[in-house]
């Protein structure tokens, strides 16, 4: 029986885990804190899985929540118009949603990952309750036939050097604040089902709303992306949740009255309820050297870390584990060496590729023909439907997103339909 390390306990380390278990692997799993610990502590992220990615958990059985989350039906995009900050717009340039051809789901991951983390130990695994430092994992390294670093922040991830030709910003490209509530009322277009709104406020930043399932029942999660430097970038400092609550709301007022206008009665589902922060979005090598020599293969964000612009990070989190895990398995009893370490991260990287690709086109002042195209998704649900789906498939913004001359061939096939 072949002997894995896994650490960290996030989407992509507990899902490889319990994956592998599944499979008859001898699993040892290290996080840093207890499942009781994560269920009652702060939010950790944002987090909306499209149809693949849920596929990967229904594989293992691991779709726990499925029947108690909302069903995202759609997405859906508006854009304010130009030159109305002041004292705020009230229309939009663009508003449209499109419909998705399978269900998205949100679950607050406070709430998979203590239920994932226990199941795990239920099912007969070593859970290892311990901050790994880079010194730990020399000395594990020696025991196990494969170490895997799933741990996306902290001393393990400067073991992964950073790729420049696969990274092409070094800065933080947004500032970030979450805030999970119960209240918010339904939009008054469409109320009848659920969709993930994305609100473009043109040079300020984005507001994204999602429903969600979290440690209190169903609620929804308002997030903000700033531009660094201004006026959205004003949570750095911020530790009191009901002032983030406050801040968040006057932006909404200012920036989205549409969306504030659905927010008069909401509350925080609980105190540890609020994020911020900001990071570069960076490509990093898989393979990481630890002073004996020995070798650790990086998982999901630690290697490939996008801007959560495009809701991607438990999408890709998912597709790494379910690609992991399909070339150990395949690997059999051969050594998981280097040359397998990095054809394991390539054969995840086909798919990340899109996604780092889109996501980076997102943090950039979006170019003409892309206005258009959103602009056409508006009168041509056929459109609006394309651009919604291809959050759950992101290679197919190739086809018509990225070059003026495939975006305009598209809207023309369309438009003469």
């Amino acid at each position: 029986m072949r002997k894995i390390l896994v650490v960290g306990a996030g989407q992509s380390g507990l899902q490889l885990a319990l994956g592998l278990q599944s499979h008859g692997y001898e699993v040892t799993l290290m996080s840093n804190r207890t499942a009781d610990e994560i269920r009652s502590g702060r939010v950790m992220s944002t987090q909306c899985m499209f149809d693949t990615a849920l596929e990967h958990e229904r594989d293992l059985q691991l779709n726990f929540w499925e029947s108690q989350a909302p069903k995202i039906e759609g997405l859906g995009v508006s854009v304010a118009a130009p030159g109305s900050h002041d004292p705020g717009p009230t229309q939009r340039a663009i508003d449209w949603v499109g419909r998705l051809d399978g269900y998205a789901q949100s679950v607050d991951q406070r709430v998979k990952m203590a239920g994932w983390m226990e199941t795990f130990a239920e099912r007969g695994g070593q859970l290892v309750i311990h901050g790994a430092a880079v010194g730990d994992l020399d000395y594990f390294s020696r025991t196990y036939d494969l170490v895997l670093v799933a741990a996306g922040k902290g001393e393990l991830v400067s073991m992964f050097a950073r790729d420049p030709e696969r990274s092409p910003y070094t800065e933080p490209q947004r500032a970030l604040a979450v805030a999970y509530v119960h209240g918010l009322g339904p939009r008054a277009e469409h109320p009848d089902f659920h969709a993930v709104r994305c609100n473009v406020v043109p040079g300020v930043g984005e507001l994204f709303i999602m429903p969600t399932l979290t440690t209190s029942g169903p609620a929804d999660i308002l997030f903000w992306e700033g531009i660094p430097g201004g006026p959205l970038d004003v949570f750095n400092g911020v530790k009191d949740p009901a002032e983030h609550l406050s801040l968040t709301l006057e932006l909404m007022e200012k920036f989205t009255p549409w969306e504030y206008a659905r927010a008069s009665k909401v509350e925080l589902t609980d105190a540890g309820g609020t994020l911020a922060g900001r990071y570069a979005p960076t490509v990093r090598n898989p393979i990481g050297r630890l002073p004996s020599g020995g070798l650790v293969l990086g998982v999901a964000d630690v290697v490939v870390a996008n801007d959560p612009i495009t809701g991607q990070g438990s999408n890709s989190a998912s597709k790494c584990a379910a690609a992991y895990l399909a070339s150990i398995l395949e690997r059999e009893d051969k050594p998981f060496d280097e040359e397998w370490m990095d054809s394991t991260f390539e054969r995840y990287w086909a798919t990340a590729q899109h996604v780092t690709k889109w996501t980076n086109a997102m943090l950039a002042p979006p170019p003409e023909h892309v206005l258009n195209l959103l602009g056409a998704a508006g009168q041509l649900p056929t459109v609006a439907d394309r651009f919604a789906n291809a959050f759950n498939d992101p290679s197919d913004f190739e086809n018509f997103f990225y070059d003026p001359e495939k975006t305009a061939a598209y809207l023309a096939s369309v438009a003469g339909a």
